[in-house]
């Protein structure tokens, strides 16, 4: 019998104790958390560096590491992380003001803060799992304004709608097109400069096409930072198309926002005080850890409320004792949220915002020390001058150098950059990315940003490439 079970004096004994031994837990997470400071982060003497070198490099790929140029993410802050270790020893959920009352007030005051850097006075903002989200958020805020009744009714009897990018966009937008029923036919390509920089005459001539074909144009999503090349698109500019036509300004400064920090370098986001809406990543170039990604609106409205909420009765009571504008969970499309404001709020007030303008600035630097160094050596071929901190070139082989103008040259070429990174991968030395773009060939496409980097670990990478690719 059940019953006769659960009344046996040894399982009522167990009642009266705890189902986990907090001590052996306290004894567990210490010990983890020096491993985690000696194999993750790296610090301490050499043999420490070597080993965790090694090791993670074979097993894990240590993004820590100086020698990780592979994505945009990169490094760690030790005040972001002790944030993270906090947040996750909280296990807490930022949904309701009585349930996270501290962490409420203090995303609030951090969205704030980096709207101040974009050049709002005041709006509104969330924090999202990543940037796409934050790019697909934009979409649907954009579509409801426009169409309010389709939060309601849904897509039936809604007209074609179009969103504006371009072809060095993030893979997001197509996706948030995908997922919000518009359809990634119509996301319509704007052409980009040499560069990779939106041409806002082509904007305005596709804008004008669309609606000529019958769509209703609602949304431009612009790039400060592209993915691949790193380049801005001109906000300015294409804002006064965007006014022109009545359209939202959405702009993934996912990558780039960063540099609003830097008086030097803030100048790639001109004219992003004009748009509605901008994503940002701090986990990215500021190092905060992921994930750490914001969501920030010129909107004072509630528009992000009004669009999302669910009104669930059991969470957002309308009576409760404080004001209830508070319960910022209905501002989401998710339930639980995980506080992702407090690694980068730990951050900014341990090195302030001249901290985080030299971290940006000194990555400026390390980029333009790279590419000197590429110019004098052979066989480093750069697509462009980098606008920001993502160097892309070619590595030519000796056998491939003068060879030009064969006919199996562009063929051959594409099959150096695979080559050295299988190399580079099996033998653990460090990590870059590849790809092709267009009607170009594989590529490397280096990122310099890690404050763990110094001048000998770009001149080490130089040396690697040429190691690695000298008998291709």
């Amino acid at each position: 019998c059940i019953y006769e079970h659960v009344l046996e004096p040894a399982n009522l004994r167990d009642l009266n104790e705890p189902l986990i031994d907090h001590a052996e837990g306290q004894l567990f997470l210490t010990q983890a958390f020096n491993i985690i400071v000696e194999e993750v982060l790296c610090k301490g003497t050499d043999v420490k560096q070597k080993v965790c070198h090694e090791k993670e490099e074979r097993d894990n790929k240590n993004s820590c590491h100086p020698r990780f140029f592979n994505q945009q993410f990169a490094g760690v802050d030790y005040h972001a992380l002790a944030g993270r270790f906090l947040t996750e020893t909280l296990n807490t959920n930022l949904f309701t003001y009585e349930v996270a009352p501290v962490f409420v007030l203090m995303e609030m005051e951090v969205l704030r803060g980096l709207r101040q850097l974009v050049g709002w006075t005041e709006g509104d903002g969330i924090f999202c799992p990543g940037g796409s989200t934050s790019n697909i958020y934009a979409m649907n805020l954009a579509r409801y304004q426009l169409f309010p009744e389709v939060k309601s009714q849904g897509l039936y009897g809604l007209p074609r709608l179009a969103i504006f990018s371009s072809p060095e966009s993030h893979y997001s937008v197509k996706k948030g097109a995908a997922l919000l029923g518009i359809g990634t036919d119509n996301v319509i390509m704007v052409k980009v400069d040499d560069g990779g920089r939106m041409i806002p005459e082509d904007l305005d001539q596709k804008i004008e096409l669309s609606k000529s074909q019958g769509a209703v144009p609602f949304l431009v999503s612009c790039t400060s930072g592209t993915t691949v090349q790193g380049a801005f698109d001109p906000l300015d500019r294409i804002a006064d198309v965007c006014d022109k036509h009545k359209l939202w300004m959405h702009v993934d400064a996912a990558w780039g926002g960063s540099v609003l920090f830097s008086k030097q370098h803030r100048h790639l986001m001109k004219g992003a005080d004009r748009a509605n809406s901008v994503a940002w990543n701090p986990h990215k170039m500021l190092v905060a850890g992921l994930q750490c990604s914001a969501l920030l609106l010129k909107d004072t409205t509630n528009l992000l409320k009004r669009c999302h909420s669910a009104n669930a009765t059991y969470l957002f009571q309308q009576d409760k004792f404080y004001d209830v504008n508070l319960d910022i969970g209905d501002k989401s499309v998710q339930c639980s949220r995980k506080v992702d404001c407090l690694k980068l709020w730990l951050m900014w007030k341990a090195v302030g915002s001249s901290g985080l303008a030299e971290r940006v600035d000194k990555a400026f630097v390390h980029v333009r020390y790279l590419v000197e160094q590429m110019k004098k050596r052979d066989g480093f071929h750069l697509l462009r001058e980098p606008e920001f901190v993502n160097v892309c070139f070619w590595f030519i082989p000796p056998s491939l150098r003068g060879k030009e103008g064969n006919a199996d040259y562009q063929d051959r070429l594409a099959k150096v950059a695979p080559t050295i990174k299988e190399r580079m991968m099996k033998q653990g030395t460090m990590m870059v990315g590849y790809q092709p773009l267009g009607n170009k060939v594989n590529f490397f496409r280096v990122i310099v940003f890690s404050p763990l980097v110094s001048q000998k670990d770009l001149d080490f990478f130089l040396n690697e490439i040429e190691r690695l690719g000298d008998d291709l």
